[in-house]
């Protein structure tokens, strides 16, 4: 589908100098003379490099076209993470450096949607939020200003993330899958 390089999003995944590209930066420029462009920094999903390239306002580019399916993590081996489709019963794996630090929040049956391109998968979406337990964190200090209040904290699954100081061992937890942060206390 072609989409004007003004339209270009972060996270979006196009298709340009015959490979797929997926948007990390974008910046609209209005110069004072000349005309409008969109500064774009893409990392290829196949090569893993990254490229910036400047499109003019009225330029055209490709948006790849994704099917989104819906899947249920199953297990985890050295290597893969197993997914299932809950309708047909179709599994399928995934290499474990696709997904990154963000396959440490998957839980058994855990409802994630993957997108294929050509029918290969080529990234996963997380629920947006999910819950955790508290492992281990430091103690409160008394007497801590509030603007530099949050502490180290490590979830059950082994993620290191920042909480504030009421929380605590043990203590259940709602984190952000988008930036691995805290939201809230359960």
């Amino acid at each position: 589908m072609k989409i004007n390089a003004s339209e270009i999003r972060v996270g979006m995944l196009i298709e340009h100098k015959n490979d797929l590209w997926q948007v990390l930066k974008t910046q609209h420029v209005k110069p004072g003379k000349g005309g409008a462009f969109a500064q774009v920094e893409m990392k290829s999903v196949n090569k893993n490099t990254k490229m910036n390239e400047r499109f003019r306002s009225n330029e055209t580019v490709e948006k790849a076209s994704l099917d989104e399916t819906k899947f249920n993590f199953l297990y985890e081996d050295e290597n893969n993470y197993y997914f299932m489709n809950p309708k047909s019963f179709d599994q399928i794996d995934l290499k474990k450096d696709m997904i990154g630090e963000k396959g440490k929040l998957l839980t058994e049956n855990l409802e994630v949607i993957v997108s294929f391109y050509n029918e290969s998968p080529i990234s996963i979406e997380l629920p947006k939020q999910v819950n955790c337990k508290i492992e281990s964190t430091d103690a409160a200090l008394k007497g801590q200003t509030v603007s530099s209040s949050y502490k180290p904290a490590i979830l059950d699954n082994g993620l290191s993330i920042q909480v504030p100081p009421f929380i605590e061992q043990g203590d259940e937890i709602i984190v952000d899958t988008r930036s691995l942060e805290y939201i809230k206390k359960i």
